[in-house]
């Protein structure tokens, strides 16, 4: 029995990639920032590009001109008076084979302004109305490159985020899109949704061909499938929200009360004098933000107001102790700085300290406790016993406890490796590499491939074309996100390579 046209599929649709030819207008611009340099390269795509470095270069011998991937230092002319403009590094890339899919030359010119400007006027003279040329749009050269079909959407979000990557662990996880691998997984997920489609149209094309039972085991096979890959998603979705801390700052604040050594110990995170350090109670009344590079975490440290009773601070401290209280709410990791004096304590901030353990944003595993001024400890033999005391009375555990001087410096190597394996347990990197996709592909995959999933079951084993149709649904919600789309052929050839029909 030959498959009849299935009006729920639709028109076939197909990506359409976009193919440069001589109507497109050539594109440069500078691509190292702007300013006086030691070198600056400026790009130039299209297909127009050989044609420009010719007139710039006066060769007109195509056997001398410049060869795919292959660098020459060339004399740059202008086109206009034939002045000398500078004496540059040529680098040529011939399409399909260089990162827009066109021809694509770089020019690593001298980094002077002058430089740059005049060669830059030289090629903006070369345009003209059958071969124009125009200085590049924000981000057009990577346009083209997914136009061209070089990468898809999430590679394409890789490399932006590879450029705004401020420390180690953003570096790796935006490394992740841009080598392909996020490309990988989502082609994967697309991949087994079309097969499950399939699997669906053969019931809806040909279900007179199989028996109830072969029926009801296709059904369960693809229920089974989509319970499977939701759960992967959703594990995805929740590494990649963890992961996100690392692209903005994992935030961590610190409390305690006045006087412990909350400033002195954030200018000896930051190795500087960032804060105003003194033996006056009540000195920080605002909170403070730092960014910092911990082991190569991003990480946001705010130093905050000591949190003492009401009756003894004064207008302005009381609303720097509300301000401390709610960042450390807010933190993902709150590290309490008290004194190995246990007679500072106040009652107030044990209080805050049971708050801490309860708010939903925070709990044990994310407070630390730093017992600052061990200097002030005559023997030694006391730490173990005092980390016990304080242990008992703030009801957490010894290993959330360290000693430490911020005057000799002890112990902070030691702080800074218990919250390096925090940041790993926070953003979920102890056994693997973080990720990162965009704010748009994390919403793509909660409201409308996983919404798919959740529609698929709501008809599943009622209404066979909807539950087809919410799947479906799933697949184009992949394609967003990479920019493929998914049409009837796709669909049917799946249907006719994996499955035997009219038997």
């Amino acid at each position: 029995m030959k498959p009849h046209w299935n009006p729920l599929l639709g028109c076939p649709r197909v990506l359409k990639r976009w193919v440069s030819d001589v109507r497109s207008p050539t594109i440069y611009a500078l691509s190292t920032k702007q300013g006086r340099s030691a070198i600056a390269v400026i790009r130039i795509s299209g297909p127009t590009t050989l044609d420009i470095f010719k007139r710039l270069s006066r060769i007109d011998d195509d056997k001398r001109l410049q060869r795919h991937r292959f660098a020459n230092v060339r004399k740059l002319y202008d086109p206009k008076s034939g002045v000398l403009l500078d004496e540059a590094l040529s680098l040529f890339f011939k399409g399909p084979n260089s990162y827009t899919g066109e021809d694509v030359l770089e020019l690593h010119v001298h980094g002077g302004n002058a430089v740059v400007k005049c060669v830059l006027n030289a090629i903006k003279y070369l345009h003209d109305s059958s071969a124009p040329v125009r200085y590049a749009d924000p981000g057009e050269f990577s346009r083209r490159g997914f136009q061209n079909g070089k990468f898809d959407l999430t590679e394409v979000e890789g490399v932006r985020d590879m450029i705004d990557a401020e420390t180690e662990f953003q570096r790796v996880s935006a490394l992740s899109s841009l080598k392909g691998e996020t490309r990988q997984l989502f082609h994967r997920w697309r991949t087994e949704i079309v097969k499950n489609v399939a699997l669906l149209t053969t019931v809806i094309d040909f279900g007179e061909d199989h028996d109830i039972e072969e029926v009801n085991e296709l059904f369960g096979r693809v229920a089974q499938n989509i319970d499977l890959l939701e759960a992967e998603i959703v594990n995805y979705l929740e590494k990649v929200r963890r992961s996100e801390i690392l692209m903005k700052g994992i935030k961590l604040s610190l409390i305690g009360p006045p006087n412990a050594g909350k400033s002195s110990l954030l200018n000896v995170l930051s190795n500087s004098d960032s804060v105003i350090v003194s033996d006056i109670p009540g000195t920080t009344r605002d909170s403070i933000d730092i960014p910092l590079d911990v082991g190569g975490y991003k990480v946001v440290i705010g130093d905050t107001a000591g949190i003492r009773s009401f009756e003894d601070a004064d207008t302005i401290e009381k609303e720097g102790i509300k301000r401390a209280t709610t960042k450390s709410l807010e933190s993902d990791i709150a590290v309490i700085i008290l004194p190995v004096d246990l007679q500072e304590i106040n009652s107030d901030l044990i209080k805050h300290i049971e708050n801490l353990k309860s708010s939903t944003s925070s709990c044990s595993e994310n407070i630390l406790v730093a017992l600052n001024k061990s200097d002030l400890l005559e023997d030694p033999s006391q730490h173990g016993q005092i980390i016990k005391q304080f242990s008992e009375l703030l009801k957490l555990p010894e290993s959330s406890f360290c000693l430490l001087s911020c005057a000799n410096r002890d112990g902070i190597n030691s702080l800074m490796a218990t919250l390096i394996e925090r940041f790993k347990i926070i953003t979920l990197t102890t056994n693997s590499d973080p990720i990162s996709i965009s704010q748009r592909s994390q919403d793509i995959l909660s409201n409308d491939v996983l919404h798919g999933f959740h529609e698929f079951r709501s008809y599943n084993g009622t209404d066979d074309v909807l539950a087809t149709e919410s799947l479906r649904y799933s697949v184009e919600g992949i394609g967003k996100i990479t920019g493929e789309a998914v049409g009837i052929e796709e669909i049917l050839g799946v249907v006719f390579s994996s499955f035997c029909i009219g038997k």
